[in-house]
């Protein structure tokens, strides 16, 4: 039986918000989550994969860009974050050459920008993020999600959406 696609609105109103809701979101995923992130330059992507990476990779936290030119940033942790930007790719057929079909269903997790260029190798089960301008340093950052496993995390994180947008203290931060 299929899982229902469903949805969350999450509106942070600063970059160490949407962190603090990467945060959230990361202390969540488990190996083999795939997370696709689409919105336009500046909407927060990277402040997003950053708290992500904060929960699952500590130590790569204050390393973490957009892998425009690199196509992967990897960083080690428990699960290790596979960071992709697909801008570059020319389709899905460069993604399968890459190896990016492989590590979509391994022991990482996995997070695409412009995963619209790779579509046809996405996998079915996974949950994605829009990321829209809301004003100023406002963002509104929306959830869908694809499969049981997408679904299980957007019910999770709709759980916890309230106090989510909470940026970590100093204390919280070093405790990691």
């Amino acid at each position: 039986m299929p899982c229902p696609a469903t949805s969350l609105v999450v509106e942070t109103g600063s970059p160490e918000q949407t962190e603090a809701v990467g945060t959230s979101l990361g202390r969540l995923l488990e190996p083999g989550d795939v997370v696709t992130l689409s919105g336009e330059l500046g909407g927060g992507k990277t402040c997003f994969v950053r708290g992500v990476v904060a929960s699952l990779a500590p130590a790569g936290k204050e390393l973490v860009a957009s892998p425009t030119f690199a196509i992967l940033n990897e960083y080690p942790g428990q699960p290790p974050v596979l960071h992709y930007d697909c801008y570059r790719l020319r389709g899905s057929d460069d993604a399968v050459e890459l190896g990016i079909e492989e590590q979509l269903c391994g022991d990482t997790v996995c997070l695409i920008e412009w995963p619209e260029r790779i579509a046809a190798v996405l996998p079915d089960d996974r949950l994605e993020v829009l990321f829209e301008y809301a004003g100023d340093t406002r963002r509104c950052i929306t959830f869908l999600s694809h499969g049981c496993r997408g679904a299980k995390l957007l019910a999770q994180l709709a759980a916890i959406a309230d106090s989510c947008k909470k940026p970590l203290s100093e204390e919280q931060r070093s405790a990691m």
